[in-house]
């Protein structure tokens, strides 16, 4: 699947899932459009490493971890944090996210045969020393495409390969279109190729499972195996070596790494509760702080002893605006022309009332910035940083309300609809935070500063769960919401708009919007050039059609302490970050 999806958030929530991968890191970290906190990005330490050393890793996060320790089966960011020090995925990236060579594997796209080419590292090895194989390859992709896998990885990325439905429905010992060419090079042939193919994202999967390890257990049941929760093997720098579920993991250097050798004696990553980690960074009682909440930033940004390093996040918040139905017979969009937000000018002047700066400023103290695209800036390339976009302007939302027919007829300050009818536009929030409520009402006194009657959605913020439960089920209640997208490392946006995606929650469908999508995903935009001209095309659609009006690029931020040494931040990291990272000190 030519996807963007990772996981919706709240604005405390984390991503359901996470990208990562290599290339090569920048010193500093520039913000969404150059403004906002100006944080590094990798760790200013000059003094000489010790030999040895531990670091302690807090995980800010209110629940227990799931502890599935495989990246075939596990389902949240929380899990993938667990696994970065000794999961490696086997290919790194570049500043736009597509695959170079230069790690764990390399990848090779013949567009004209349809095929793709994975050569893994000659020296690559499990952490139990047998050698990472073609095999081991191959026996991931049986997994995940076996009718009794129990994950999530199973879908459109798969059945891209050819013979994997049949596999799938159990019609063929085999898929097909997978063939061992040695014992360390596998070729792959698709139905179609699309530029997915050349991102670091699931199209090419970017991992391998241990055969040897796991061929005797069922598929049903690798899930719940020791070999995935308490012993798993991996072919990062370091190894697990102690799993307390839910709670930590301690890692030892994998001596069978194929890159350089890691520098530290030991890791521990440990659950570190929301409500007492500025406490804990005050207490000097951890190296690092994963996951650390911003909307209390000022708060620690001083904390003595630590650096804080910054990186934009893989996400954008953005408003939605409910324009249809899905339709579970079709498994597509219905598009409503006459839905109560049907006219761009009325959608177009919300967007407008609203200040995205100030609020980044005021609530976010500036780790958020005003957002002009769906495309993240991330996206070097694909991000159009010319793009105009919907920004603050409150005279254009009235002017715009004003030509499209929206006036004050009774002359009580609120403007009814084109056909003078009374005009109340429901409006669906998360609940969760400091900031949900406060943002809630100034955005409702905004419209209504451009004559707009807005009510919240059961006159209150909604809980997360209920809140997703009444988008995905096209509740009559939501005209206009407002929420976030975590996005992964490929570009397309077709998972989250197209006809047939039931992400696509707006519900919102045009010819134009369809073909501007097929453009971005065809064989043609395998050109860069192409692409990038397609999605320019598409977020100059976007922002004029505004059936989303992008609010927010997010900047998240890792405390560190200053005894750490060479520790890098960047997503197009050229190695394993944990394999590079050394301590200067014993003590914090």
């Amino acid at each position: 699947m030519k996807k963007q999806f990772l996981g919706v958030v709240t604005l405390l929530s984390a991503f359901v899932l996470a990208a990562c991968g290599g290339g090569n890191g920048d010193n500093n970290n520039d913000s969404a459009d150059g403004e906002g906190v100006d944080l590094a990005i990798q760790t200013d330490n000059d003094d000489e490493a010790i030999d040895g050393g531990s670091l302690n890793v807090a995980v800010v996060m209110d629940t227990q971890f799931q502890g599935l320790f495989q990246r075939e089966f596990y389902q949240d960011s929380y899990d993938n944090d667990f696994m970065e020090p000794s999961h490696e995925e086997l290919f790194l990236m570049d500043e736009d996210m597509r695959m170079v060579d230069g790690g764990a594997a390399n990848y090779e796209l013949d567009e004209e045969n349809k095929t793709g080419t994975v050569t893994l590292n000659e020296d690559l090895t499990w952490s139990d020393g047998e050698d990472v194989t073609a095999d081991d390859y191959i026996f991931t992709h049986e997994v995940i495409g076996d009718p009794d896998y129990t994950g999530v990885r199973y879908g459109e990325d798969f059945t891209n390969i050819v013979g994997m439905d049949e596999y799938h429905a159990g019609d063929a010992d085999e898929i097909s279109g997978i063939e061992k060419v040695d014992d360390k090079t596998v070729t792959i042939e698709y139905k179609e190729v699309h530029p997915g193919l050349l991102q670091l994202s699931e199209s090419v999967w970017s991992s391998a499972l241990p055969k040897h390890d796991l061929e005797d257990i069922p598929v049903d049941e690798m899930e719940s195996s020791d070999q995935v929760r308490k012993h798993p093997l991996s072919f990062g720098p370091y190894q697990m070596t102690n799993i307390v579920a839910g709670e930590s993991v301690e890692y030892e250097p994998n001596e069978y790494y194929y890159g350089e050798a890691p520098k530290l004696d030991k890791l521990t990553f440990t659950v570190q509760p929301t409500d007492s980690a500025v406490e804990s960074l005050n207490s000097k009682e951890y190296d690092l702080f994963l996951k650390m909440p911003t909307d209390n930033y000022s708060s620690y940004e001083d904390a003595e002893d630590y650096q804080m390093l910054g990186r934009d996040e893989l996400g954008y918040n953005y408003l939605g605006f409910k324009l249809g139905e899905w339709d579970e017979d079709e498994g597509r969009v219905q598009y409503d022309p006459d839905a109560k937000m049907a006219d761009k000018s009325l959608r177009q002047a919300m967007g407008y009332a609203i200040d995205s700066d100030a609020i980044g400023e005021k609530y976010y103290h500036g780790l958020r910035t005003d957002a002009n695209s769906p495309i993240i800036p991330l996206f070097e390339n694909f991000h159009d940083d010319d793009l105009e976009g919907i920004d603050y302007d409150i005279d254009k939302a009235s002017e715009l309300l004003d030509d499209a027919g929206y006036e004050d007829v009774d002359g009580d300050g609120i403007r009814e609809d084109p056909d003078g009818e009374e005009l109340t536009i429901n409006y669906a929030v998360m609940s969760g935070g400091e900031t949900a409520q406060p943002l809630a009402d100034y955005n409702i006194q905004q419209w209504e500063e451009i004559g707009l009657n807005v009510e919240l959605t059961t006159g209150r913020l909604i809980d997360f769960q209920a809140f997703y439960d009444k988008l995905e089920n096209d509740d009559p209640d939501i005209d206009v919401y407002d929420a976030a997208w975590g996005v992964s490392s490929d570009p397309s946006p077709s998972g989250l708009f197209g006809p047939a995606e039931p992400f696509n929650y707006t519900r919102f469908e045009s010819d134009e919007n369809t073909e501007l999508l097929n453009a971005i995903d065809s064989e043609a935009s395998l050109d860069q050039d192409t692409q990038i001209e397609n999605l320019y095309d598409w977020q100059e659609y976007v922002a004029d059609e505004a059936y989303i009006v992008p609010t927010l690029f997010r900047e998240e931020v890792l405390p560190v302490s200053n005894r750490v040494k060479d520790f890098d931040w960047s997503y197009d990291i050229d190695h394993s970050r944990w394999a590079s990272v050394s301590v200067t000190s014993e003590d914090r």
